[in-house]
């Protein structure tokens, strides 16, 4: 693998990583929204990443694959009923829908991806470091 071609996968890396961290801070914001556009509470988002190849015909024999997010999906599981019959949004019963959304698991969703995104970073610098190095190994 040529070195440019792992800064390249890096930086696909960097780019779903950062669509996560996203869709994980958007899910924070929301945790309390129980009235949404589309109706009803806020349903907790979730990134899906994939690998896929690149578009030359190397990649077809073996060479590295990028990082892409293949989608992003809503949870209506989970969703809590709460007892709270002064809500604007409560029903007849004085149940109201919060969303699905677990303040302390995505603080760990956080952490795990701005961990990778680091990673990514580190790869980055390190690439260029060694191209820094080969060029002056060229003088």
């Amino acid at each position: 693998m040529s070195m440019f071609k792992a800064m390249d996968l890096s930086a696909s890396g960097l780019t779903a990583q950062r669509q996560r961290l996203d869709v994980i801070a958007e899910n924070l914001a929301n945790v309390n929204t129980t009235r949404t556009p589309e109706g009803g509470p806020y349903k907790r988002k979730s990134v899906v990443l994939g690998a896929r190849p690149e578009e030359d015909f190397a990649s077809l024999l073996g060479s590295p694959e990028k990082v892409e997010v293949l989608q992003i999906t809503e949870d209506s599981k989970g969703l809590r009923p709460e007892y709270d019959p002064g809500h604007p949004d409560a029903d007849e019963k004085g149940m109201v829908l919060y969303p699905n959304v677990n303040p302390v698991s995505e603080m760990v969703h956080l952490m795990l991806a701005s961990r990778a995104y680091e990673a990514n970073v580190a790869v980055l610098r390190t690439g260029k470091s060694m191209a820094q190095k080969a060029l002056e190994i060229g003088r």
